[in-house]
């Protein structure tokens, strides 16, 4: 299978005079899983919405194979995004949701889930956070876009449901790339094959785990 490449290069963010995001670029490549790791407020969030076009930044590239694709409507066909907040209307039912987001040829394959299968007569507003959360995953990842942004996909499953969802992030990689970031580093740590550390601005590339203790992000004691 042919290998894509998405990279971000020259991005930039400042909220009045504090300086969210100075000149960053970042790589990902289909069957990666690179993990975004940075403390509350660095600017995580902020960066993925970027990628995608849901937030303005100045100046910003964003290429796949090499071509670039600055237009938000050209990049929300190539480049999937989980919101960390609740997206799907509570009005509606879950077949309704499969029925607008899921192709239709692919509907069968998506509904195979037992997990999903419990879910088919419920609307939206009678899911529980993790069900929701788990729903609002697996739509991200059929879609036929070739990178998956994924904004704290871990709020409110269960130990159980990460394990499930991170055998579905992995199932998804051969054919995706695929970036996450979550406020549970170990859950991010323990998926990711790539490790990307924003600090003051600036995106740090981690080769190896000690490094996040030296630059502060964790203490030592965590490695014990």
């Amino acid at each position: 299978m042919k290998k894509h490449i998405l990279e971000v290069d020259g991005i930039q963010k400042r909220y009045s005079e504090k300086i969210i995001l100075s000149d960053i670029y970042m790589k990902c490549e289909t069957s990666e899983i690179v993990g975004l790791l940075g403390r509350n407020g660095s600017g995580k969030s902020t960066l993925l919405k970027i990628i995608v076009g849901l937030e303005p930044a100045p100046n910003k590239c964003v290429r796949i194979d090499s071509v670039s694709l600055n237009n938000k409507n050209v990049l929300l066909n190539e480049i999937s995004y989980l919101h960390q907040d609740q997206f799907i209307p509570k009005y509606l039912s879950v077949r309704k949701v499969i029925s607008l987001a899921i192709d239709k040829q692919n509907r069968d394959i998506f509904c195979q889930d037992e997990f999903i299968q419990s879910l088919l007569d419920k609307k939206i507003s009678h899911l529980s956070g993790g069900e929701l959360r788990y729903l609002e995953i697996k739509t991200v990842l059929f879609n036929p876009s070739k990178f998956v942004l994924l904004d704290e996909p871990y709020n409110g499953l269960s130990p159980l449901m990460v394990d499930v969802v991170n055998e579905m992030i992995r199932s998804n990689v051969s054919k995706k790339g695929i970036i996450i970031t979550d406020h549970n580093y170990q859950n991010v740590i323990q998926i990711s094959t790539r490790l990307n550390l924003i600090k003051e601005g600036r995106l740090h590339k981690i080769n190896k785990i000690e490094e996040l203790a030296e630059k502060g992000y964790l203490s030592y004691s965590a490695f014990l």
